[in-house]
């Protein structure tokens, strides 16, 4: 049968192709799916660890946190089976923004303790070192007051000698985090 070149379009579908790769179906292995919803059920494990304030930041529904929240409140058998529910919901939602912000809270945790270990060398080396250090926090954080890192240092340093208790030090600890969090 002969078609005429103008009829051409009538057998051509927009879009579809003779071989298509749209219909592939992919096979997952069972293996697969039990190590996702192990997973998940990890996840589930570590929102249940966190406290309330660090669940308000968690993007949640209501019946997931409501299952949290119980499980938080629950001990022992109970609490495993719970766990289980709580990879179910997350099963049946998309964990990412969960995943996201639980690793953004992380994170800054992560941070703030580097940040104070850094602190705590500084204030050591302000206490050891004196003057060298102190142009040091001074270049670190300009509006840092001179005198009174000086008054801090030199109090922390009898301190230590008569071994009183760190009274001085902490308060240049605190000086140098509200240094820090100003600079921030």
């Amino acid at each position: 049968m002969y078609k005429h070149p103008d009829e051409e379009w009538l057998d051509e579908i927009p879009g579809q192709q003779e071989n298509e790769d749209d219909d592939e179906i992919i096979w997952v292995s069972k293996s697969e799916i039990k190590r996702d919803a192990e997973a998940l059920k990890a996840l589930g494990a570590e929102l249940v660890d966190l406290g309330k304030n660090a669940l308000d930041r968690i993007p949640l529904d209501e019946d997931l946190r409501a299952a949290i929240e119980l499980a938080q409140r629950i001990k022992k058998e109970g609490r495993r089976r719970q766990l289980q529910l709580i990879g179910k919901l997350l099963r049946q939602r998309d964990p990412e923004p969960i995943q996201t912000a639980l690793d953004k809270l992380k994170n800054r945790h992560n941070q703030q303790v580097a940040l104070f270990h850094k602190l705590e060398q500084l204030r050591d080396r302000l206490i050891s070192d004196g003057d060298e250090a102190i142009s040091e926090v001074l270049n670190l954080y300009p509006h840092a007051d001179r005198q009174q890192l000086r008054a801090l240092i030199r109090n922390a340093k009898k301190e230590r000698d008569g071994n009183k208790p760190p009274k001085s030090a902490r308060q240049i600890f605190q000086y140098l985090r509200t240094l820090a969090e100003a600079n921030d």
